[in-house]
């Protein structure tokens, strides 16, 4: 009985796996640069004092300058937002196992300015430093609209996964069908380059903006004859 079952199960079946297509699956990867249009500079005043008290006032007129030459650069106040404040007790090291003895207090205040304009970069570092802050924590570059270059390296994706898999089907004798699937493996946001092209202003720090790299993947099915 169960040998009948299987017979009529597999003469039932065997059609659609006869007629299951034979495919080439390839990946494609696609990749555009282009310069970065923004920058982003993350910076602010770290002081100490004896008590919480004297380093929070001497941070406050500090910071207050920063802000001040953020209006003179034309900086708008939307393009600039506090990332850190901090109030931390030092201590030093106790002597002959004593413990560790309370010192003062330092404040830290960080701002991160984005700037519309990445030439005047140099000179916004400059104006900061001037103004008095005293940490420069990070700076990045990006691209304000991402997604015409994204739109380009997806199609240069699915052009070099095509190049491929018709170089894998001549060397196997084989021609490319229809397309059965393609799915896209992600889209990178922008990533700096080092190739580096320095731009400075007179008097102004250098910096180098590079290019930023946008990259998307795809992977794609042809059915083969």
């Amino acid at each position: 009985m169960k040998a009948m079952i299987f017979a009529a199960l597999l003469a039932v079946l065997s059609p659609a796996l006869a007629a299951a297509p034979r495919t080439l699956s390839m990946s494609g990867h696609g990749e555009v640069q282009a310069a970065p249009d923004q920058a982003q500079v993350t910076a602010g005043v770290t002081t100490a004092a004896p008590t919480a008290a004297a380093a929070l006032s001497a941070n406050t007129a500090r910071m207050k300058t920063v802000f001040a030459a953020r209006e003179k650069m034309g900086v708008p106040e939307r393009n600039i937002q506090t990332v850190n404040f901090s109030v931390s007790p030092q201590y030093t090291n106790g002597a002959d196992n004593l413990p560790p003895r309370l010192t003062g207090y330092q404040v830290s205040n960080d701002v991160a300015l984005r700037l519309d304009d990445v030439s005047r970069l140099g000179a916004a570092l400059d104006a900061l430093v001037g103004a008095g802050a005293n940490q420069m924590n990070a700076i990045s570059f990006s691209i304000r609209d991402p997604a015409p270059l994204l739109d380009k390296a997806r199609a240069d994706a699915v052009a070099n996964a095509r190049a491929r898999a018709q170089t894998y089907a001549r060397a196997a004798g084989v021609t490319l069908g229809p397309i059965l699937s393609i799915a896209e493996g992600g889209g990178d946001a922008p990533r700096p380059l080092y190739k580096a092209v320095m731009m400075s202003a007179a008097r102004a720090v250098p910096v180098a903006a590079g290019e930023e790299s946008v990259t998307a993947d795809v992977a794609m099915v042809w059915e083969i004859q």
